[in-house]
């Protein structure tokens, strides 16, 4: 785990390290029922905390894990589990930066097995063969990241992606239907070796989505740009929408702006709970680039006998 990434369990909990086991259960509970998803319907920060004192009371509450944890640091996933594995003694880890240092370090005192002292990682390369769509690899520790790029039409509904890793390994991935990009997608035991545990860690794909020529994401909210023509937006209209679930009917309120938004909740990307998120519709008054005779007709007509005045505010204009 890079250093970056290590969660202090103790700082979670509010705890200081000689707290009791009992103790630390007494805590967990009292946390747990303050920051349950179900008593904070709807309150993601509420659900990552839940998730996060769960994570460390699981290390914390079982004494093995907690010996290791306090022995080893950041580093107690990765040092094994005492099948076969070195004993690390009372080795102070806390002198590196991050895995990667130690391992560096570690061989370069035995002459980079094979390279210059210290230019060993535990990373693959960095760039993938085979398909276009999965690339960027990298690595920490023994678990992977690399990119992988999906359609709109796949994150939307779900997909199978037929990856090939480095060596030649195949390996079909399921993607889950909603996908939003920037999601990290585990793959369990698909990563690198750790070079002291002898394990292999987890792939995980971190998703770039395509652009959409209509859709664009705004939070967890679709949005996209919807153009109407001048007598729609002054009489009003009901237009056929594109949206993820299939074409909706779409009512225009007479005397709509331009750049006006309208709101269809329940349209937009699928939610993991079984929803959907809303669909946020921007409207651009689009006029005609050529008008037939009887069109300019009208229009002359509107503009010889318009009765209302776009512009009152700029009459006393003062500079």
């Amino acid at each position: 785990m890079p250093a970056a990434d290590f969660k202090d369990y103790y700082s979670v909990l509010g705890v200081s390290k000689d707290v009791s086991e009992a103790e630390i259960k007494k805590v967990f509970r009292k946390l747990a029922r303050k920051y349950h998803p179900d008593l904070n319907p709807g309150d993601r920060a509420a659900e990552a905390k839940f998730k996060e004192i769960n994570e460390a009371y699981e290390v914390l509450s079982d004494p093995e894990k907690r010996q290791k944890y306090d022995q080893f640091g950041q580093y107690w996933q990765q040092v094994g589990s005492g099948n076969g594995q070195p004993d690390m003694g009372d080795f102070d880890f806390s002198q590196y930066g991050n895995f990667d240092e130690f391992i560096n370090e570690l061989l370069g005192r035995f002459g980079g097995m094979g390279g210059p002292a210290g230019s060993y990682r535990t990373g693959g390369p960095t760039g993938f063969g085979g398909l276009n769509d999965f690339a960027g690899y990298s690595s920490a520790a023994a678990d992977s990241e690399a990119k992988l790029s999906l359609s709109f039409s796949e994150a939307l509904r779900g997909a199978e992606k037929r990856l090939v890793l480095p060596g030649g390994e195949n390996i079909t991935v399921r993607i889950p239907a909603g996908t939003k990009p920037g999601s990290r997608i585990r793959v369990r035991g698909k990563g690198q070796v750790n070079p002291i545990a002898q394990s292999r860690g987890d792939l995980y794909l971190i998703v770039d989505l395509q652009p959409h020529s209509f859709f664009s994401f705004a939070g967890d909210n679709l949005t996209c740009e919807l153009a109407i023509a001048p007598d729609e937006a002054v009489l009003g209209a009901q237009v056929d929408l594109p949206t993820p679930q299939g074409l909706v009917k779409l009512n225009i309120p007479a005397g709509t702006k331009s750049g006006q938004s309208l709101r269809l909740r329940g349209k937009g990307w699928p939610q993991p709970k079984g929803d959907h998120s809303d669909l946020l519709v921007k409207i651009q008054i689009a006029p005609p680039k050529e008008l037939s005779a009887i069109e300019r007709s009208a229009y002359e007509q509107i503009r010889a006998n318009r009765s209302s005045d776009p512009r009152p505010h700029l009459r006393d204009l003062k500079l």
